[in-house]
This record gives C-alpha cells, sequence and structure tokens, in this order.
C-alpha cells in the first residue's frame, strides 16, 4: 500500500510540558508514510530546540497570520507540502495507532475529505470515552448537535480540500479561535459526510489547562458567530435550543439576568425539553453556580 503523507499541525501557547507529550505521540505513531510535525508558536517566545530532523522531521515555527489558534492552524497549513493535515492541541496526545488506522478509513473511501475518530476525556486523573455510535456524521447531525467526540485533535483532512473554492482554510475571524473546529466540520459535511473511527485514539486533556474553560464572554460571541453562518442550526430546532441554552448559561454566568432571560425564553419556544434552559434558569436564582455545574458535567466526560 502506497501510504500518503501527513503533516501535524501542533500550535501551541504557554505550555512547554504538554506540548512535549503531544509531539511525542505524533512520533510514535505506527504510521509507514511520510510523516512530520509543525509546531507552531502564538503569542509567545518559539523553543527552537524543539525542532529535529531525526526519525520524524519535527519544524518550528512563529504564527505569523491572525493571533490565536486559528491563526496559528492556518501558519501550518500554508507551510505544508503533504498530502493530508491532522491536527493536534498541545494538550492533547494520540493512540499509537490513531493515524495509521484514520488515513486507511479515509483511503477506503475515495470521495472522502475529512475524517475524525472517537476520544477519551481526561478530567481530574478520570478518562472517559465519548463515542458517536456512528461511522459517517452528516451536516443536518452536526447542525443538531456538536457533537464534541469529533475533537479538533481527531481531525484528518485532504490538504487539496482546504482551499477557498472547498472546504477552505480555518475562520480565523471566529470571536477568540472558539467554535473555529465546529466551523470547519459543517463547511467540511456539507461537501460531504465527515468519515469517523468511533474509537477513542485521541486523549483531551479538560480542565483549567484550556485557554478557553471560563471565557464567557468570548463563548457567547462565538455561538453568535456561528448562529449568523451556519442557517443549518437556526433551521434545526433541536440545534437551534441548544445553542440558545449555552448562551442562557454563559450569560448567567456572567452575572447578565436579562440576557440569559431572553435567550432562555429562545430555547423553550424551540424545544421545551432543552435541558440547558433549566441549569441558566437555576443559575439565575442563585440555586446553582455555572462553574459547579461545569465541574460535575466534566468529570462524566461532558460539558454544557
Amino acid at each position: 500500500m502506497n501510504w500518503p503523507s501527513v503533516g501535524v499541525v501542533i500550535p501551541t501557547r504557554n505550555r512547554p510540558e504538554l506540548v512535549r507529550k503531544a509531539i511525542a505521540s505524533v512520533r510514535d505513531q505506527h504510521y509507514p508514510g511520510e510523516l512530520k510535525v509543525l509546531v507552531v508558536y502564538d503569542q509567545t517566545e518559539p523553543d527552537y530546540l524543539l525542532a529535529s530532523t531525526e526519525g520524524v522531521q519535527v519544524l518550528v515555527l512563529t504564527n505569523w497570520r491572525t493571533s490565536g489558534l486559528a491563526g496559528a492552524r492556518n501558519t501550518g497549513i500554508l507551510a505544508l507540502d503533504t498530502e493530508f493535515v491532522a491536527f493536534c492541541d498541545d494538550d492533547d496526545v494520540w493512540q499509537p495507532d490513531k493515524l495509521r488506522r484514520q488515513v486507511a478509513a479515509v483511503l477506503a473511501e475515495p470521495e472522502a475529505e475529512f475524517a475524525t475518530c472517537a476520544i477519551e476525556v481526561e478530567y481530574e486523573g478520570k478518562c472517559t470515552p465519548r463515542l458517536a455510535g456512528r461511522s459517517r456524521v452528516t451536516i443536518d447531525e452536526l447542525a443538531r448537535s456538536r457533537m464534541a467526540m469529533l475533537h479538533s485533535s481527531s481531525f484528518l483532512i485532504r490538504r487539496s480540500a482546504l482551499v477557498p473554492e472547498a472546504i477552505g482554510l480555518v475562520a480565523e475571524d471566529a470571536p477568540g479561535s472558539q467554535n473555529e473546529d465546529w466551523d470547519l466540520l459543517l463547511r467540511a459535511a456539507r461537501r460531504t459526510p465527515i468519515v469517523h473511527l468511533d474509537e477513542p485514539l485521541v486523549r483531551v486533556l479538560w480542565g483549567r489547562t484550556s485557554h478557553y474553560a471560563y471565557e464567557y464572554a468570548t463563548k457567547i460571541s462565538s455561538l453568535r458567530w456561528m448562529m449568523q453562518r451556519h442557517p443549518e442550526i437556526s433551521g434545526c430546532k433541536p440545534g437551534a435550543a441548544r445553542v440558545y441554552g449555552q448562551l442562557a448559561c454563559w450569560s448567567a454566568a456572567t452575572g447578565n439576568r436579562s440576557q440569559a432571560w431572553q435567550f432562555s425564553k429562545e430555547a423553550v419556544r424551540a424545544n421545551w425539553k432543552e435541558p440547558r434552559t433549566a441549569i441558566a434558569l437555576a443559575a439565575m436564582t442563585g440555586a446553582v453556580k455555572v462553574e459547579n455545574v461545569l465541574s460535575a458535567l466534566h468529570k462524566r466526560g461532558r460539558g454544557i
């Protein structure tokens, strides 16, 4: 079998120990084809000592595009000449067979452009698998739910599809570079279903190491950006209710009760069974704190 070349983009910022683990997990892949790693430093001084030409090549770059995760990813994409591009966040690690099995799944379907795999979430030392229960993911399913198990660290994409006339690059106008991964999934699924390998081949670290864990204002801005950008979400009542419920929760967390109440009403109009509405209402009354709910959900590998 003629295995295609793969370039792995690892954006990083102020996490020197974690990024070394991420790089090591990529270099330890049981992948028969050409493999190279691009570590892209964003808003911080690069550590050129990470560069290596032994075995799997590791290159170190500085983000020369828009500051933030999206620009860092695009810096890596545009520096590659490989047939495929894969993403790995600097606080996540891959299982040794991740890449080989994913590439094989894509090559089995010549029309496929984009692939993901399931994950296991690590939170406070406990790991919880997150599976999708399917081998294909459509745009309708992604509009209905973000499907958190389709994590960016599992993305594998044909580089030829990351051009403006196809899927395009990562959206650098996403507020705070949040939800840029969901946006990319939707744009890809609009063309052809996502190939999904439903086994947890990526371990994702959750907790306060995340740059976005408690940036509620940015979460609100990015979700509103998604609703404006993707009519499929607002056109799907359960999907719209889910987003409005999240917006209500994040608004309640910031203390903006008026905005939280408005988003709660929108969620109920779309789907009165949406559970996030109840969380938001409880947070508005002071019965619970959104942070405490998040912590409890994270222990089960889930979020709001």
